[in-house]
């Protein structure tokens, strides 16, 4: 890695990500995420001890979801909003762990979901679904749960959803973004057109496809290419 990939303090491009090799871990949402199938719970809890111990250790620590089948973990550096070298270290020595105890990666399905509304004046609208949602205002103006039970929401400023994309039936104001790896962006696509959806736009693919659903309600396939 270069020295601005090393520099605990640096944001990571999403090029210097993949450089690292995590072949377990992938970006969604500005995050990195992983899924180990750990087949019970015994192993699953015997993974989160070990990856709570290390967390410690490195001062710098996940949100870990563990369930019957699987252990979900998500790393990012929240000092700088976004992801760095303490988060590709912490990666690695989770992904040992796992190794070690028999639970297998699998990058398939990993997805983050913000839903996200169009409105003319968003600004009047954070301290209402901060409210409803329990959760607080972020500086940029949008509602946000620290304790991570809700997804985040994020408003998208228009005339009532106006947009350059070919025009709607019916109007629609809230639409789901589902963020999806940079390797999975094709297949959920053609998950969607399989299970009736259609095709709306790939003018901005692959940092985005817009799909509808038999009664023409939208939402974007997200992944972090081209980007910037």
């Amino acid at each position: 890695m270069s020295d601005g990939a090393t520099d605990p303090k640096a944001r990571l491009s999403h090029d210097q990500i993949l450089e690292a090799g995590l072949d377990d871990w992938r970006k969604v949402l500005n995050r990195l995420r992983a899924r180990f199938r750990t087949g019970d719970f015994a192993t699953g809890v015997a993974l989160v001890d070990r990856i709570g111990a290390a967390a410690d250790e490195a001062d710098h620590h996940p949100e870990v979801s563990l369930t019957y089948p699987e252990v979900i973990v998500t790393l990012s550096s929240h000092d700088v909003g976004g992801i760095t070298s303490r988060d590709i270290d912490l990666a690695r020595t989770i992904s040992g762990f796992a190794a070690e105890l028999g639970a297998e990666a699998d990058t398939a399905g990993l997805t983050a979901l913000e839903p996200g509304l169009d409105s003319a004046a968003p600004q009047h609208l954070g301290a209402f679904y901060a409210a409803l949602l329990g959760g607080e205002v972020s500086d940029g103006g949008e509602p946000v749960d620290p304790s991570g039970q809700v997804p985040g929401l994020w408003f998208q400023k228009g005339e009532r959803g106006a947009s350059d994309l070919p025009a709607q039936d019916h109007e629609q104001r809230w639409h789901l973004d589902v963020w999806v790896p940079h390797d999975e962006g094709e297949r959920r696509l053609a998950a969607v057109l399989a299970a009736g959806g259609t095709l709306v736009s790939d003018a901005e693919a692959p940092a985005f496809w817009v799909v509808e659903d038999a009664d023409g309600n939208r939402s974007c396939i997200c992944t972090p290419l081209d980007r910037g």
